[in-house]
């Protein structure tokens, strides 16, 4: 009896593991372009924290807008993002991944913003510039204003967020290559999730920079670990290879699957939450992307479409 319950005890700290909420994800812009009102921003906190961290930052104000009117915040978007956000993790320096964090510049102090060797040059040299707005950083042209520290990030080196409390591992992403991108794993205590910039398809890039990343977090897929991904998936099946500029199609996306399942196997896959990002709206683009999604789902995965304003929780 006594080995009964223990093996139940044992049992039961599993499923709380694998089904309690540890973060809470804020989507401030969920598309890849065409609507600057809503570009590729999450804001990523424990659940037991006020706390977030930013995963990219192209809408940040018109997102929190968005929340306050859905009565999801309750502060004014300049004081949220005063006190509630204080590190920004940007995964390249194209204008929908920036462009928010930019624009409220001049009303934030005392940010840090983290970003791979890559990212971080061309902040300090393409948009902290006098010639383009002003030096907002704390590197660069003077004066500086010093509203930002510009902390770089080494490839697969954790760094722990002491305001949040979470711990970021930052991947190198091929982007229409010779160019690049990053993930992010975001870990809190033993859960984890993962978020990707933009991203092409390593066949196609020819690189391995997708598959290292599966690597990587497939323990955590095996061990119910990994909560979320939040992987692009920009183009209808549709879209040309050759005009791909670097993105994902519900086609790409399921090969890359394929590739992560050669190291979780195939059932460690089902219902993952995967949440789609990136979607570029022309045209009838997000409902074609969505239903190709749903049509061919091999890995019985959890398909997540995310709105703005809205939060999502893991």
């Amino acid at each position: 009896m006594k080995i009964f319950r223990h093996f139940l005890l044992i049992l039961l700290l599993f499923a709380e593991n694998s089904f309690a909420q540890t973060f809470e994800v804020l989507p401030l812009g969920v598309y890849g372009g065409l609507n600057e009102a809503n570009i590729s921003s999450y804001l990523v906190k424990s659940t037991s924290s006020d706390q977030y961290i930013a995963m990219d930052a192209g809408t940040l104000y018109a997102g929190l807008v968005k929340a306050k009117m859905l009565q999801n915040i309750s502060l004014n978007p300049t004081d949220f993002l005063q006190h509630h956000v204080q590190s920004y993790f940007i995964s390249h320096p194209h204008l929908d991944h920036i462009s928010g964090l930019i624009l409220n510049a001049p009303s934030l102090k005392n940010k840090t913003i983290y970003g791979l060797q890559f990212t971080t040059d061309a902040i300090v040299k393409h948009y902290f510039s006098w010639d383009t707005w002003a030096n907002f950083g704390d590197e660069g042209e003077k004066p500086q204003l010093k509203n930002f520290h510009i902390a770089t990030l080494q490839n697969e080196q954790p760094i722990q967020d002491s305001i949040s409390n979470l711990k970021i591992t930052p991947f190198i992403l091929s982007h229409a290559s010779p160019h690049h991108s990053t993930a992010f794993l975001i870990q809190n205590k033993d859960t984890y999730i993962l978020y990707f910039g933009d991203t092409g398809p390593d066949r196609i890039e020819k690189s391995t920079h997708l598959e290292n990343v599966w690597k990587y977090v497939a323990p955590l897929i095996k061990k119910k670990q990994l909560k979320a991904v939040f992987i692009e998936t920009s183009f209808p099946n549709s879209q040309p290879d050759k005009l791909l500029f670097g993105h994902l199609t519900p086609s790409w996306l399921n090969k890359e699957f394929t590739t992560l399942a050669n190291y979780t196997g195939k059932k460690a896959l089902k219902n993952l939450s995967i949440v789609i990002t990136h979607i570029k709206p022309e045209g009838d683009h997000e409902n074609t992307i969505k239903n190709e999604l749903k049509a061919k789902n091999p890995f019985h995965l959890k398909w997540i479409f995310p709105k703005q304003g809205v939060p999502l929780y893991f």
